[in-house]
């Protein structure tokens, strides 16, 4: 039987933690000098005079850590993430604004990648949003043959839900302007009906071969075929990554039987620096169902959490649902990857078997979907604390708001999103595209609010996100929407932290620094909820702790 060795709190000292601020985000004391943590665990909380006296009563003899002039909060809980896919991206070419801003400048980028890979290796490129290139456009599968024509190339969308291959590898996977669209995805074509290049979320399996995960209209199949020992290096890069922006616990947002070898794999060998929730995708409901992961199950570090589903596409690959078309192009409409009677069907199996969802929904249609689906499952089974979650939850309309605060629907959003590419959402829906993401709504109406990356869409940098959410300027300098639809820093600072472990259901044990918790834990070089909101990105992440222990330093 696998042992799931991770890190051992019980090897960690004592220790009395001190700042010039500590914010628990806990209402019972909401701010602290000191905390005395002991195996992992937080045992006193207060002055350091009190924290002290705790140590004493508990015969301990602990070590310091002080930082004077620092903030600590709890550490990030990223409540929506694709770490596996992020892995992947990290060893993928970067072709996003930062680097290129048009396709010639794509097209050199990859060309200068092609020459450090040997012959006949897949090139890769990610990053890429076709509003943000000079040409407003996506790239053709021609321009993408001008980097090569002996090995597939693929361009993968910032959304994650498609992208763009050159002839090569249509030709190679047998596809033709006569092959017919998958169920859940598209292959785009001209004004001629022939294959641009570009493709979208179910037809992007092509790109797995044949041993592939094919998850149909369950999803799309993000993460591309690696060998085990790959998918090992891609997530040591990547709880790195997450761990410098403070992140400490998350929820992984698609996990198929891949993504589960792998974190098995990583906690088999002591390497599991982090906490991973994982949501089980929906095509694996009656497995999940069969082997009853229905209850609590794992351990600190992972455990299961729920099952993922999909309403339908994604904004920014325009693939989000909208019968009456895009402003952007009105022969697009998106599409739901359920029809809504069975959609239904699978949210009242799982929530039958007590199992908490999380669907991805970005149009008033597909949200509303979501929610009827939810009020229907808690109609023939009450629950009071299901924590159903829409992921994205980009646009919801104003009643659908209200019902989500009555039936206790938890929106998990991504600031960064409209930070990113707010501008886009507008031009390709035009109004209410203003409204993407409207945290400021959900709080009027009661609805609680969750803050996370969907990394790697975005880099997993809670900083950003908390600015986000409370400016909602743009990188390019543009506020989307009233300041109605904004949140304070407070509010922003829990949505990452304990609404974020609420959404993931560990808020008994993360999320708050609170005596009983676990002593997880981020060094902040300044005060977000005292800093000009413009500039709290630009806070920089001193050290995160996890289980009491020093997982990132930045001096490192």
């Amino acid at each position: 039987m696998r042992s799931l060795a991770t890190y051992d709190a019980r090897d960690s000292d004592p220790t009395i933690v001190t700042a010039a601020r500590i914010l628990t985000v806990d209402d019972a004391r909401p701010e602290a000098e000191a905390m005395l943590t002991d195996r992992g665990v937080i045992l006193a909380l207060g002055s350091l005079a009190e924290v002290e006296q705790a140590a004493r009563e508990a015969g301990l003899d602990p070590v310091r850590a002080d930082y004077p002039g620092e903030t600590i909060v709890p550490g990030f809980i990223d409540a929506h993430a694709h770490p596996l896919m992020y892995g992947q991206m990290l060893t993928w070419i970067d072709v996003s604004p930062a680097k290129a801003a048009s396709i010639p400048e794509i097209v050199e980028l990859m060309r200068e990648g092609a020459k450090k890979l040997p012959a006949g290796v897949p090139l890769r490129g990610y990053g890429y949003e076709q509003r943000n290139l000079e040409e407003r456009r996506h790239p053709t599968r021609f321009e993408l043959d001008e980097i090569a024509t002996d090995r597939e190339v693929y361009l993968m969308n910032a959304s994650g839900h498609g992208g763009v291959v050159n002839s090569f590898t249509f030709e190679k996977f047998g596809v033709t302007r006569d092959t017919p669209n998958p169920e859940g995805g598209e292959f785009f074509r001209d004004a001629d009906g022939e294959l641009t290049g570009e493709l979208s979320d179910a037809a992007c399996n092509v790109l797995t071969g044949l041993h592939g995960v094919k998850i149909g209209h369950h999803g799309p199949n993000f993460h591309l075929g690696d060998e085990p020992a790959e998918h090992q290096r891609q997530l040591d890069l990547v709880q790195r990554e997450f761990l410098a922006g403070g992140v400490t616990a998350i929820g992984d947002a698609q996990v198929s039987k891949r993504e589960f070898a792998a974190y098995l794999e990583l906690a088999d060998r002591g390497a599991l620096n982090m906490r991973v929730s994982m949501y089980f995708l929906s095509h694996l409901l009656d497995q999940v169902v069969d082997l009853g992961l229905t209850g609590p199950f794992g351990n600190a570090f992972l455990s299961a959490a729920g099952i993922k589903l999909y309403a339908d596409g994604t904004l920014g690959g325009w693939t989000a649902y909208f019968p009456e078309g895009y402003v952007g192009d009105p022969c697009r409409t998106g599409q739901l990857y359920h029809e809504p009677r069975e959609y239904t069907e699978l949210v009242r199996k799982a929530h039958g078997a007590g199992l908490q969802t999380a669907t991805h929904a970005q149009s008033p249609t597909a949200i509303k979907m979501v929610v009827d689906a939810i009020e229907q499952a808690l109609a023939d089974r009450p629950d009071a604390d299901a924590r159903h979650r829409i992921e994205h939850c980009g646009l919801p309309a104003v009643e659908e708001v209200a019902r989500m605060a009555e039936l206790g629907i938890r929106p998990v959003n991504q600031t960064q999103h409209y930070y990113n590419w707010g501008e886009g959402v507008e031009q390709a829906i035009g109004t209410p595209g203003e409204r993407f993401n409207p945290l400021g709504e959900f709080e009027a109406a009661g609805v609680p609010m969750t803050i996370s990356s969907d990394a790697p869409v975005a880099e997993p940098r809670p900083l950003e996100a908390i600015q986000a959410a409370v400016t909602r300027v743009t990188r390019r300098g543009h506020q989307l929407g009233p300041d109605s639809l904004r949140i304070s820093p407070a509010a922003a600072l829990r949505a990452h932290t304990l609404e974020g472990a609420i959404s993931i259901g560990r808020d008994r044990e993360i999320g708050s620094l609170a005596i009983g918790k676990r002593a997880d834990f981020v060094v902040l070089g300044g005060d977000p909820l005292a800093t000009e909101g413009a500039e709290i990105s630009q806070i920089p992440v001193r050290e995160t702790w996890v289980d009491g222990t020093r997982r990132f330093s930045a001096e490192a």
